[in-house]
């Protein structure tokens, strides 16, 4: 949901500056001196990724963005890693295609409109749902206002 309500300030970035980005907290319930003190714990013979399961329960999704975005060096210093997992970096260079999309933006303005929703262009054709110009979850809730504007 929180890409939902970001999605058309990151999509204007991208379209002004070619790209936009986003920083992940992988661990949004651990201040960064609790992720760093766990990360200084030894680790003994254990592989990092071992290390961050067992102190964080980093693994998965979590683990495969943190390696893919966090250079080399950085996850032999505890700080700087503690760093990456509190604001990862993620840079979006653009959209997903239209036939990829689980939702769109764009449509009707709601100035060519009445009050109405009819269209002031076209007396007698009225617009309702995702044919309207706006930012919307998907699912249920865009069902009920595309009813509930119909």
């Amino acid at each position: 949901s929180l890409i939902y309500a970001l999605s058309a300030p990151i999509r204007e970035a991208i379209n002004l500056n070619g790209s936009a980005t986003i920083h992940l907290d992988l661990l949004p319930g651990k201040p960064v001196d609790k992720v760093q003190a766990a990360l200084s714990k030894p680790r003994g013979s254990r592989s990092m990724s071992k290390h961050l399961h067992s102190q964080l329960g980093i693994d998965g999704v979590k683990a495969a963005l943190l390696r893919e975005l966090t250079p080399a060096d950085c996850f032999s210093d505890p700080a700087l890693l503690a760093k990456a997992i509190k604001a990862l970096p993620l840079t979006l260079v653009k959209t997903r295609p239209l036939d990829e999309a689980i939702s769109s933006a764009g449509g009707v303005t709601f100035e060519s409109m009445d009050e109405r929703l009819m269209l002031k262009q076209l007396p007698g054709v009225f617009c309702a749902g995702e044919m309207l110009d706006w930012e919307a979850p998907t699912g249920g809730y865009l069902l009920t206002a595309c009813f509930a504007s119909g």
